[in-house]
């Protein structure tokens, strides 16, 4: 099942295993330069606000009700990074992520089946984030929001349709013999108003933004490590800030600062490295995608500003290695 704690989804499987669980939450993020070079991760700046869908819906369009999940506010262009994390148990979780049922790692239609070839899931908790779409080897392009109807996203360039628009997510747990024998071997990783007329002309979906360094790995378990006849799913739709201000009642977050601004307060940016793992070689659908920048320019529209390109001083980026690493046993 997915409950809603907070503003984080959590995901939990009762009937495989006690600590069957993991936890998803959506960050807000610094929007990196969308200039053709490869930038570091960007920081966190705080978590997306969520609420359930059925409790505001007669103020949202029709079909989100047939959805379900939840809703959050975005501003355009604005960026996020999915935080995937293990509830404190590192259960191994199989996730698909899709934008607009596009699916993030290989770029061909959503299906909620787990697929090994391309690996069409990443394997939490060993990854811990993503950040966009992966396009190649060691690279993504930002999750970025734009709306529907104007050709940016992912889902119309690669379908020709503005139809589904937000983030689909399913996840899929490990087999509980399997969790038991990482356990035994020390192998596992670690340790919802006032009733108003519908919004229409609010949705949003996610195109491809500025090309970014991160490793999306291939699953180690191997494939039939999944309890592929359970999983649990989750609809995650995306409203304009100032619709959401109509919706709700509440204020949208602040706008997050460019990547200038934030990089000339010597603020940090991030590079991740696990060299355990393997990185998927990327999904040619995705690469060939115009991002935003460069369709606009093909649209004839102004380009949504990103701030100009930037380059952290020495030191302003932070090596980050794997949350979770077996202990070296030296001399005793």
């Amino acid at each position: 099942m997915v409950e809603l704690r907070g503003d984080t989804l959590t995901f939990s499987f009762p009937e495989i295993h006690d600590h069957a669980v993991c936890s998803l939450s959506f960050q807000r993020t610094l929007r990196i330069p969308d200039d053709g070079s490869e930038h570091y991760l960007p920081p966190g700046l705080g978590i997306f606000p969520l609420h359930h869908v059925d409790d505001y819906a007669d103020r949202l369009p029709g079909r989100w009700s047939r959805h379900g999940g939840v809703f959050m506010p975005m501003y355009q262009a604005e960026a996020l990074w999915l935080d995937i994390d293990g509830a404190g148990h590192g259960y191994p979780m199989a996730v698909m992520v899709a934008a607009g049922k596009v699916d993030a790692l290989t770029g061909e239609p959503f299906s909620s089946a787990l697929r090994a070839r391309p690996q069409n899931y990443l394997v939490a908790p060993d990854q811990p984030w993503l950040d966009g779409f992966c396009v190649a080897k060691g690279l993504v392009r930002q999750f970025v929001a734009m709306p529907l109807g104007k050709g940016f996203t992912a889902e119309e360039q690669l379908t020709g349709a503005a139809e589904h628009g937000g983030v689909q997510v399913v996840v899929y747990p490990m087999k509980a013999a399997r969790y038991e024998r990482l356990k035994a071997s020390r192998m596992r990783p670690a340790d919802d108003v006032v009733c108003s007329a519908p919004v229409e002309n609010s949705e949003m979906g996610l195109a491809p933004g500025g090309r970014m360094r991160q490793e999306v790995y291939e699953d180690e378990y191997g494939f039939d490590a999944w309890e592929q006849g359970v999983r649990s799913r989750c609809f995650v739709h995306l409203l304009n800030s100032a619709q959401y201000r109509a919706v709700t009642g509440a204020a949208p977050p602040h706008e997050p600062p460019n990547a200038g601004e934030y990089t000339a307060a010597g603020l940090p940016w991030f590079d991740y490295y696990d060299a355990d793992r393997t990185a998927l070689a990327g999904a040619p659908r995705l690469e060939r995608l115009d991002s935003v920048a460069a369709h606009a320019v093909k649209v004839r529209e102004p380009a949504p500003v990103a701030g100009t390109s930037v380059q952290p001083a020495p030191g302003q980026v932070k090596r980050l290695t794997s949350r979770r690493r077996t202990i070296r046993e030296g001399a005793f």
